[in-house]
């Protein structure tokens, strides 16, 4: 089975972890985050992956390579400007099948994709969206479908009265068939949602509600969520494999003199200086160094940040390479980016971004 995955947006939403790193390999938990799509993929029989790439694709080739090892194959596309959904399938036109999968390239999921593509052969669909529900539809356009299946109607920001009932949205995995490409023109920029799926309504267009998880990860909240349901086993991955029942994954060759509470993943060469507490739902990737009394609660540390003594991380964000000083506070979803040098007995919190090559005075910011 052939997948075509849309990976080309810049990430805006997730800056400054997309400054200098594309989105599709940004680092979620202990691994890039496409990955946990490849994976996802391949445990439903995908074994044929195409990229479709635009901002940095030459650093997500380098990250993924061609897939080798028990991945599918990765075959890559570039768009030479943003086409949209649809102006990006018919760029890959050359290289698809008669059959593929479409994703959009923001979602964490597990979601079966099995069953839909069962569902997509048993009614001889043109396209099968995968449908999933939600608590609060509000911010979601909905997807209306019959008994039997098939797309009725697309409802965006919809009514109370239109909505009522409905609480199905589409999740971005797309069955199609090849012959949707001819309601497309060649370098055009389109979108699939809008220009080509309302032309199919009533053509062969049905919906899979799937169960399962499902989160776009595209915001910073979102990225926290994200990670704390791969740490808690929420989300099928390998991760909550590697943590077991326990919820707990601690490298061999780290230096523990504090407290580690469950969830966590604490990578290699850590040190955890005495009175520290990581967890719950924490992450620190390989190299950080926290030092003595400090917190690291409901956050994500990456690889080689150093915390000072006495402070507090919670609900944020630290890049690769960065510093906070002695008594600094990173909290209240704060992302600090790469090499960021936080000085002593600063604040960061209401959801400051500090962007890679900032260095922050001791007590300068108190925000």
């Amino acid at each position: 089975m052939q997948a075509l995955i849309l990976a080309g947006g810049e990430g805006t939403r997730l800056r400054p972890l997309t400054s200098g790193t594309p989105k599709p390999v940004v680092s979620l938990v202990d691994r890039p985050f496409i990955v946990f799509m490849l994976e996802w993929l391949a445990r439903h029989g995908v074994d044929d992956v195409i990229m479709s790439c635009g901002f940095m694709a030459e650093a997500v080739r380098d990250v993924l390579g061609e897939g080798e090892g028990n991945g599918p194959r990765i075959r890559y596309v570039q768009e030479p400007r943003p086409l949209g959904t649809g102006g990006g399938l018919k760029f890959a036109e050359d290289l698809l099948d008669e059959r593929f999968l479409m994703l959009n390239g923001d979602s964490l999921t597990d979601l079966d994709l099995t069953a839909q593509l069962a569902q997509h052969e048993a009614t001889g669909a043109t396209g099968t969206l995968m449908l999933t529900r939600v608590a609060d539809p509000s911010s979601f356009g909905l997807v209306r479908t019959g008994a039997d299946g098939a797309v009725e109607a697309f409802l965006e920001k919809p009514s109370a009265a239109e909505a009522a009932g409905l609480d199905t949205i589409s999740a971005g995995a797309y069955v199609l068939e090849r012959r949707v490409l001819e309601l497309l023109e060649p370098d055009t920029p389109a979108s699939i949602e809008r220009d080509v799926f309302p032309r199919l309504v009533g053509e062969g267009l049905y919906g899979h509600v799937g169960s399962g998880y499902w989160l776009d990860i595209g915001t910073p909240d979102r990225y926290l969520e994200g990670s704390f349901d791969l740490l808690e086993g929420t989300v099928a991955s390998a991760v909550a494999d590697r943590l077991g029942p326990d919820f707990v994954r601690i490298a061999d060759d780290v230096v523990n003199d504090g407290r580690i509470v469950p969830a966590a993943l604490v990578e290699a060469g850590c040190r955890i200086g005495a009175g520290a507490q990581v967890g719950g739902r924490a992450v620190l990737q390989a190299g950080v160094t926290l030092g003595a009394g400090s917190v690291v609660e409901g956050s994500v540390v990456l690889a080689g940040a150093t915390i000072g003594e006495g402070c507090v991380v919670r609900d944020a964000v630290l890049a690769a390479g960065a510093t906070i000083g002695d008594g600094t506070v990173v909290e209240g979803h704060a992302i600090v980016g790469d090499g960021v040098r936080v000085g002593r007995d600063c604040v960061v919190a209401h959801g400051a971004r500090l962007f890679p090559g900032l260095e922050i005075p001791d007590g300068a910011l108190r925000f």
